[in-house]
């Protein structure tokens, strides 16, 4: 009886996650990198808008918005927004690590866009001895929560695995229920 209601919630949620990115219908984005380091930063920002582009997602990277060093909660003023909107990107992509587990479940409360800029994020994009790393991504279009997603990456070994099984594992994503 265990396993059978132990089945029946794996599949719920698992519903739940593919319910939150099914209606996404994404045509442009801007990708925004929530991580502390700079390099780890633009290399998630430039390997993500790189897949969405391929896969016909017109995308920019928040480092050709923002000057080095700014303030993100600055991508959510509206003398931002309105420049973005006339360059035809209305939706924003948040992408940060969410951890070392793979237990990790899909958060249930989502923040304001303004708040969820304003969060630090410690993790960098990999740690020495750590075998997994799990992604979150937070979908917004004109400033309202729309999406979100988790990925998580498994059998990593170095900065380079972690990069070469993200750009594996999104990109099947992006192409599959993102667009």
């Amino acid at each position: 009886m265990r396993t059978y209601v132990f089945i029946a919630l794996l599949l719920l949620s698992s519903a739940t996650v593919q319910a939150q990115t099914k209606n996404l219908k994404l045509t442009n984005a801007l990708v925004i990198g929530q991580l502390d380091k700079p390099e780890d930063k633009y290399t998630l920002e430039i390997n993500l808008a790189e897949m969405m582009a391929a896969n016909g997602i017109k995308t920019m990277a928040s480092l050709n918005v923002l000057k080095q060093g700014s303030a993100p909660e600055m991508l959510a003023s509206d003398s931002i927004s309105n420049v973005l909107k006339a360059q035809g990107i209305d939706t924003y992509v948040l992408v940060s690590v969410r951890g070392y587990d793979r237990k990790f479940k899909p958060a249930t409360k989502h923040d304001s866009l303004a708040t969820e800029l304003s969060t630090g994020h410690l993790f960098p994009l990999y740690r020495d001895e750590v075998v997994s790393v799990t992604f979150e991504f937070s979908f917004y279009r004109n400033g309202e929560f729309i999406g979100y997603d988790i990925v998580k990456l498994g059998g990593i070994g170095s900065r380079d695995g972690v990069l070469k099984k993200f750009r594996k594992r999104v990109g099947k994503r992006i192409s599959k229920s993102w667009k």
